[in-house]
């Protein structure tokens, strides 16, 4: 077979061509429809299976990731429920309105059973969060500095939280001889809103983002 018998070929009269050239001529014909078909059909499947593949993937990853989330469910629950205790807890530690007078009386009591002179106890502005609210009260007090370290611990042993800021403690004066210093602090103590005071905070701030 050379390569004139393909010059003069008469394809009305393929059939009495020799072997050889129909076998070529149907290996470059097969070449072609091979050709033609991955091009109009194989490739766009080719490019929809990788798509099928990519989503398989993401489907997976999300599938893990509920998974995982499903097996910790129960360890979500009962962390729900022990902060929901603690906070229980945290909020039987803030009085309400009608509670403070007493509270405030037991800061006092706490400076005087130790021996120490008030010489400022000075309720402040409260102050509204959410929830609760804010009490400043000034203090200063005079004693000796195991008696103000005592004061200081019977404090923070309230069964209402009350807090000591902004401390400074110095001597009482110059003069005096006894060892005894000035205690002034910030005491800082927290209640609880009611209903009603929740309810009007949540009006003042609807009104104010209506501005």
């Amino acid at each position: 077979m050379k390569l004139e018998d393909f010059n003069n070929i008469d394809l009305q009269n393929v059939g009495s061509l020799p072997f050889s050239i129909k076998a070529v001529l149907l290996g470059v014909l097969g070449l072609v429809l091979v050709g033609l078909g991955y091009w109009f059909m194989w490739s766009p499947a080719l490019d929809e299976l990788d798509q099928s593949v990519e989503k398989e993937k993401e489907l997976r990853t999300v599938f893990l990731t509920k998974k995982s989330q499903a097996i910790k469910i129960d360890a979500y629950r009962q962390q729900m429920v022990e902060i929901e205790k603690t906070f229980g807890a945290l909020l039987k530690q803030l009085p309400d309105k009608s509670e403070m007078d007493g509270l405030l009386t037991d800061v006092n009591q706490a400076g005087l059973g130790r021996g120490l002179e008030f010489e400022l106890f000075k309720p402040g502005q409260e102050t509204v969060a959410e929830f609760y609210a804010e009490m400043p009260i000034q203090i200063k007090v005079l004693g000796g500095y195991h008696d103000l370290g005592a004061f200081a611990t019977d404090v923070s042993k309230l069964p209402r939280i009350v807090t000591l800021n902004n401390l400074i403690i110095q001597p009482a004066s110059k003069e005096t001889k006894d060892g005894r210093l000035v205690l002034e602090a910030v005491a800082k103590t927290y209640r609880y809103l009611d209903s009603s005071e929740i309810s009007a905070r949540k009006s003042a701030d609807k009104k104010v983002s209506v501005k």
